[in-house]
């Protein structure tokens, strides 16, 4: 494989824990190369993370290796030739060099070999086929650099296959346009994607849900899942996905928000916005797409509301953020903000933002315990009656303190003697 490319040493490359795990590997006269969103991220000058490396030395071997150079080796998926190694506080994933023998499905029987063209092969898309040697040398065997700048998301090979190998890479293919890519889409990826939208349904939810919450956080989610729409992709996954003027409304609205606000982009948020039908819509997504408890109550309730509003006065402010908490406030608010059309007044609902950041909701004063004391049985007859008690206390504005409210509790036991 020819190089076609040098990329300047950059600072995870030069690190001394990544410079120890390269010098292992190639200690007894192997090659090591960085690969796949690394390179990737690093040719295309953004932040790089996760550091991935690709060698055609077998997994125990690599083990044995790393070892030998006094690198810890975690052998998190050695049946498929992937070893991790651990130096301080860094990972990296370390994986032997593949070629497909026979596929079925998600699954394939592979062989170990020292071809990198072959291991590239079996790649999801061109601009993930970069292999990065560690003196800066980058190899490229599908035409991902030029992809990579023209912003081509691009299958390797067919991109029928490609999907029919591993149905989750058709909704890779739009998550992976949406950060990398520009309109329009490829031709013969889009047309795969849309042949084989049906088969979606036979993917896992929580495979569908990493891709899902990945799209969401996107630049611009709203463009993707219009282009989804429009080739009917988004139907046999995400039916309930009608509000996509919202969702775009709302990617407005939290760069309009003071950056003093801390508002960041929020997958949960988003898909609320998303979604069209509700409660119930919202508890179809999460189930079917396996949420965590506190995912689906959180969704659940963004779908419930109520949705604030700039003209409520500061009672009734305070009243919703006591009910809902500061955290859904600000998201319902925002939500709605969205609803209204992002430049709606947005001085007002900057305003109403800032009302959920600067009052802090109090806790009740009370404790059932006090009911107990002035002789209430325990049971029912508290509870009732100290949520009397504090929806008085709710409508005065929170402002009686212990005193006053003990005050008016010993005139409610009084008077249901």
């Amino acid at each position: 494989m020819q190089s076609t490319d040098r990329l300047d040493p950059q600072p995870w490359m030069i690190a001394a824990e990544t410079v120890a795990v390269m010098a292992a590997l190639s200690s007894a006269g192997g090659e090591a190369r960085f690969v796949g969103g690394c390179v990737r991220d690093a040719l295309l000058g953004r932040p790089v993370s996760d550091i991935d490396i690709a060698t055609h030395e077998p997994p125990e071997r690599v083990m044995n290796l790393l070892a030998r150079g006094g690198i810890k080796a975690i052998p998190t998926g050695i049946k498929h030739g992937t070893v991790t190694a651990v130096v301080g506080t860094r990972h990296f994933e370390i994986t032997t060099l593949r070629r497909d023998v026979e596929t079925y499905g998600r699954h394939a029987k592979v062989e170990y070999t020292n071809d990198w063209q072959a291991d590239a092969a079996r790649r999801d898309f061109t601009i993930n086929t970069l292999f990065c040697a560690a003196d800066g040398t980058v190899y490229d065997p599908f035409g991902g650099l030029a992809d990579l700048r023209a912003r081509r998301v691009r299958f390797v090979g067919d991109a029928e296959a490609r999907i029919r190998e591993d149905v989750l890479r058709l909704l890779r293919f739009f998550r992976f346009y949406a950060y990398y890519g520009a309109a329009p889409p490829d031709p013969a990826a889009l047309a795969a994607c849309r042949a084989l939208a049906p088969l979606l349904p036979t993917l896992s939810g929580e495979r569908v849900c990493g891709e899902t919450l990945k799209l969401l956080l996107a630049p611009d989610p709203a463009a993707v899942f219009e282009t989804m729409r429009d080739n009917d992709v988004l139907r046999h996954f995400l039916p309930e996905a009608k509000r996509i003027d919202r969702l775009r409304a709302l990617v407005v609205v939290e760069r309009l928000a003071p950056p003093g606000f801390m508002i960041r982009a929020d997958a949960i948020r988003r898909l609320a916005a998303l979604l069209d039908g509700g409660e119930a819509a919202a508890a179809d997504v999460a189930g079917r797409l396996r949420f965590s408890k506190s995912e689906r109550d959180r969704l659940g309730g963004l779908a419930a509301g109520p949705l604030p509003s700039p003209a409520m006065d500061a009672a009734a402010r305070h009243r919703l953020i006591y009910r809902l908490g500061p955290g859904r406030f600000r998201d319902c608010t925002l939500i709605a903000w969205a609803e209204a059309g992002p430049h709606a007044a947005a001085e007002a609902w900057i305003s109403l933002l800032h009302t959920g950041i600067e009052w802090a909701p109090p806790r009740f004063p009370l404790k059932g315990r006090d009911a107990v004391r002035l002789g209430v049985p325990p049971g029912p007859a508290v509870g009732r009656l100290m949520a009397a008690l504090e929806d008085w206390w709710i409508a005065g504005d929170f402002k009686a303190d212990r005193a006053a409210c003990l005050e008016k509790l010993k005139e409610s036991v009084a008077a249901a003697v």
